[in-house]
């Protein structure tokens, strides 16, 4: 490259291919995206190290033959040392260099958290001034039903007991639904502090294991050198363990397997329309082996009210969601059967990224 510094300067991902298809470099943002260091897939296959869902090879040859470009939309890329991520991809020879070229991996994930994010906040406000009515103006009338049904079974034949049973059993249901709808609408506010991830993890883990993840094999997969995010950790704690909730009750009584993943991935960035942004570079997973989510709620899993339960209220995720938002972080997920991945990327604690720059 002629200028190194605009190569490591790169925003997205970016790999530089010889003439054999074999890698020559990498930048600073493609070591993030793969998990992996330039000095090690230096000289390595290109077709070995990354994983692309589609036929590309022909196509490559062709665009390093003819001199031209090549874009790609809307392709899951990974490698062996992470989970793939839709992406686009552009192609192009390297200007004054025979046989070389560059490839550019622009996460689809990166482009969409703006909208994400705002929809998310929008949707919880709905929700929260939803509860508050819901509470106000259902819960009073319920605990008289309730009362009244319970006065009229006493002076009813066990026989004719039934309906009255029924309206208790109901009503009390009910009010437990809107005990549920104030919860999330009187969330506590977000006390940000530095908070180190694996505590979290380790916390919900050993709680789930006590109680509704009993029959769950949860496997810790952390990167040691993790630094602290920036979060208030009850907050965080409550995520972890509704989402490891989740997985347990979709295993059902067989059981299986969850992991907890944590990595860094720099290239990570929330950019808002107005072009400011921040970096997320604390990224966590909990990947389980269940039954998937339905496919008609995939994308709209995170909002109030939806729910792949028969029971379900819709809230927990939507809950979930809503915190990550408070925190300036991001949430999304990926599942087929057999595979689903809950990923959380978090801001890095403001006091150690500082003290690092004093010393670099």
């Amino acid at each position: 490259m002629s200028d190194p510094n605009i190569w490591a300067s790169l925003p997205v991902p970016g790999v530089l291919i010889g003439p054999d298809d074999k890698i020559l470099d990498i930048n600073s943002a493609a070591e993030g995206f793969l998990n992996v260091s330039a000095k090690n897939v230096r000289g390595v296959p290109l077709w070995d190290q990354i994983a692309i869902d589609a036929p590309l090879e022909e196509a490559f040859a062709h665009a390093r033959e003819n001199g031209t470009p090549l874009f790609v939309n809307d392709v899951d890329v990974g490698s062996g040392q992470r989970a793939p991520l839709q992406c686009a991809l552009q192609i192009a020879p390297l200007i004054g260099s025979e046989g070389q070229m560059i490839l550019m991996i622009s996460p689809r994930e990166l482009a969409g958290r703006m909208t994400q994010n705002d929809t998310v906040k929008s949707a919880a406000k709905s929700a929260i001034g939803m509860a508050e009515m819901l509470a106000h103006e259902i819960k009073n009338p319920l605990a008289g039903i309730t009362g009244a049904a319970q006065l009229l079974s006493m002076n009813l034949a066990p026989e004719d007991l039934e309906l009255t049973d029924l309206i208790v059993e109901e009503s009390r249901r009910i009010v437990k639904l809107l005990e549920q709808v104030e919860q999330f609408g009187n969330l506590s506010v977000t006390e940000m502090q530095s908070v180190n991830i694996h505590d979290v993890l380790d916390r919900a883990r050993r709680s789930a294991l006590l109680g509704f993840g009993a029959n769950m094999k949860i496997i810790e997969d952390y990167d040691p050198s993790l630094p602290a995010a920036s979060g208030d950790p009850d907050q965080l704690l409550q995520v972890i363990q509704n989402l490891l909730k989740n997985a347990s009750e979709a295993a059902g009584e067989r059981g299986g397997t969850i992991r907890l993943h944590s990595y860094f991935e720099h290239s990570f960035r929330l950019r808002r329309s107005d072009g400011s942004g921040h970096s997320l570079p604390l990224q966590i997973e909990i990947i389980d082996d269940g039954p998937g989510l339905p496919e008609g709620i995939k994308d709209d899993i995170f909002d109030p009210f939806v729910s792949g339960k028969e029971n379900g209220t819709g809230l927990g995720l939507a809950l979930v969601s809503k915190i990550i938002s408070d925190h300036g972080g991001w949430i999304s997920v990926s599942s087929i059967p057999g595979r689903t991945i809950f990923r959380i990327s978090l801001p890095r604690c403001k006091e150690q990224a500082s003290n690092k720059t004093k010393k670099d």
